[in-house]
């Protein structure tokens, strides 16, 4: 693979965007979908997993209520099963931060994380 192995990345999704003219009673599935499209993308493995986390944010308000930004932190791990078809998988989880303005792309140390 031409990217580098295992990194973690924090990033701040524009769902707003993503979810305009979305059907009200599917704006949090269409959500869940956009943000594995998202770290297949940046990530560019196709195995993408969410943390329960992460369900739990997109719903705290609802089905239709779904925040305009979010800030994740994706991890690109490897995968250790057998019989897994990809080596590496994509991990999200959720970032706590008190406003998402201004926060740019930032390459997160393993040491932290």
């Amino acid at each position: 693979m031409a990217l580098q192995d295992v990194v973690t990345r924090e990033y701040t999704i524009n769902l707003h965007k993503r979810l305009h003219g979305v059907h009200f009673k599917k704006r949090a599935p269409k959500a869940v979908k956009e943000i594995k499209k998202f770290a297949t993308l940046h990530m560019g493995t196709t195995d993408v997993r969410l943390d329960p986390k992460l369900n739990v944010e997109l719903w705290k308000r609802g089905v239709q209520g779904v925040q305009y930004r979010l800030r994740v932190r994706i991890s690109r791990k490897r995968n250790d099963e057998e019989n897994a078809k990809e080596k590496l998988f994509a991990y999200v989880e959720p970032v706590n931060v008190a406003t998402t303005k201004g926060l740019h792309t930032i390459v997160v140390d393993e040491e932290e994380a």
